[in-house]
């Protein structure tokens, strides 16, 4: 195959051809689907700029402090003209999400967090995919997995490999919403994909469900309300409002996507990384409770639940506990952890405590 990079318009069959090979490929590398885009962002440059003018992303400065180079990728890569987007089906052969919600005594955990770390699976092929584009033909190029300021869900959008849904995530009509993105910046100039139209309709569930109200408006999310960011991206202590909300999650929220009519079409992932590890798709909150630091350490190795922490992990299931049965196992737990060297899980713990009358209330004697 020949193709004349510098020349988008003199070679516009095989340019034609490299795309149909890179969605083959991809496939090949276990990627559900591929899609090209172009790098015009600015209806969602203006979207990001009103979000964060509203402090919508809480302690999560990373949102802006990259400037544009998050809504411009030729910012970012000097050259970037197409972005090749991708997603790849993550949802394990688990045990029922809505059956360990439904279980107050168990730990939630994202499904997309119970097995190895996403970011170095899609990483790894998207280089491959990448590496055999540079192949036919050398490109500069740069592979992202939710590593760099890269707007992923409008990237993907203009890829049509989905639409934005209500709840902020992308959507598709064959796969629902569990999936992961992954991106390759590149100066080729690939002809680009058409967008897909918006398939939410009327319906609002995601919106409804949200435990904490987080989905303040159709395709606008308040992170400060949200579980996911209250119980990963946070650093501190979480606001006493919203921990009876918090139920039994103590990794992040599926609500949303689970109630999600397209998710009927979500489909299981075969990718042995993606499986549960450790028995968290089931967990006792005692259980994990129980853990040493260096069973943290250990368990969660080369997981995205690592990178939260001990501290903050232990102070997420304090909060479950607080949410939980009053029944021996789960005081017990608590109380074993009342003089811990942590002051963030203390503070949790002694919160928990009260919420089960174990304690006198803050304030009274």
């Amino acid at each position: 195959m020949s193709v004349e990079h510098d020349n988008p318009s003199g070679s516009q069959g095989d340019l034609e051809s490299l795309a149909a090979h890179i969605k083959t490929w991809g496939q090949e590398l276990g990627f559900d689907e591929v899609g090209i885009a172009d790098t015009g962002l600015a209806d969602s440059e203006a979207g990001l700029a009103a979000w964060l003018e509203a402090g919508f992303h809480g302690q999560m400065d990373y949102m802006y402090k990259h400037g544009v180079k998050r809504s411009r990728p030729d910012a970012l890569l000097p050259g970037t003209r197409r972005v090749i987007s991708a997603r790849m089906s993550y949802l394990p052969d688990a045990e029922g999400s809505l059956e360990v919600l439904g279980d107050p005594g168990k730990a939630y955990v994202s499904r997309y967090a119970l097995g190895r770390d996403y970011h170095k699976v899609l990483r790894a092929r998207l280089q491959k995919l990448a590496d055999r584009i540079n192949g036919v033909v050398p490109h500069i190029h740069r592979v992202f997995v939710d590593s760099a300021p890269v707007m992923e869900v409008a990237l993907a959008e203009k890829a049509g490999l989905g639409w934005r849904g209500k709840h902020s995530l992308l959507l598709s009509r064959r796969a629902g919403s569990f999936f992961f993105l992954g991106e390759i910046y590149t100066d080729l100039p690939l002809p680009v994909d058409s967008p897909v139209d918006d398939h939410c309709g009327k319906c609002t569930s995601c919106i409804e469900v949200c435990p904490t109200g987080a989905i303040v408006a159709p395709y606008r999310v308040d992170a400060r309300r949200c579980i996911s960011y209250l119980t990963i991206e946070l650093k501190g202590a979480i606001p006493e409002e919203f921990r009876p909300l918090i139920g039994n999650r103590i990794y992040g929220c599926d609500d949303c996507q689970l109630v999600c009519p397209w998710n009927r079409f979500a489909r299981h992932s075969d990718e042995p990384d993606f499986s549960p590890r450790h028995g968290l798709d089931s967990a006792e909150l005692a259980v994990v409770f129980a853990w040493t630091e260096k069973e943290f350490l250990e368990f969660t190795a080369g997981s995205p639940i690592y990178r939260i922490g001990y501290e903050r992990w232990l102070r997420n299931i304090a909060v479950a506990l607080g949410n939980a049965p009053r029944v021996p196992v789960v005081i017990g737990a608590l109380e074993s952890r009342i003089n811990d060297s942590l002051p963030l899980v203390r503070e949790h713990v002694t919160w928990a405590l009260r919420q089960h009358h174990v304690l006198p209330a803050e304030g009274t004697v």
